[in-house]
């Protein structure tokens, strides 16, 4: 198993379907899952650390797995069979359950959970990024760009 990262939801165009992007934290290879809109919506606010002021559903996950004296331990994404994605939630006590991923993710960004994908679904479903050489690396472009969006003002786009 391998841990992974999440980098973020993103829209494909021109199909507008959602994915979540994730990357291994030692190594080159991301992992795209496409999931849908309700789903990435939920991705993308716990990852931003979002709280509502009534508990959503991956967080009344979280708040009942607490109540019932268990932990998530770690988030394992274990097979992907024609494009279609599986994951299980692995708990303390020892037990193990069949989730979706994008719900797997987004209860693992509010829990703080590990999460991992078993080699042969990189193998098979990861992009290995390659960059020429000289190019920026990637996160120093990210670094950029959020800089440059601290800075602007709509005004510069009159």
């Amino acid at each position: 198993m391998r841990e992974l990262e999440v980098v973020g939801v993103r829209v494909e165009r021109p199909t507008n379907q959602p994915l979540v992007l994730l990357r291994e934290v030692e190594g080159r290879r991301y992992l795209p899952i496409w999931i849908g809109a309700v789903e990435a919506s939920a991705v993308a606010v716990a990852q931003q650390g979002e709280r509502s002021e009534r508990p959503a559903t991956h967080e009344l996950l979280r708040q009942v797995i607490e109540a019932l004296g268990d932990e998530l331990v770690e988030v394992r994404i274990v097979d992907v069979i024609d494009g279609v994605f599986f994951a299980l939630l692995q708990f303390a006590s020892g037990a193990s359950v069949d989730a979706r991923p994008s719900d797997s993710i987004a209860l693992a960004l509010r829990s703080g959970t590990r999460i991992v994908c078993a080699e042969d679904v990189l193998e098979s479903a990861g992009i290995e990024a390659t960059g020429l050489e000289g190019e920026p690396d990637e996160d120093e472009e990210i670094a950029k760009f959020r800089e440059f969006l601290d800075h602007v003002d709509p005004e510069d786009f009159q």
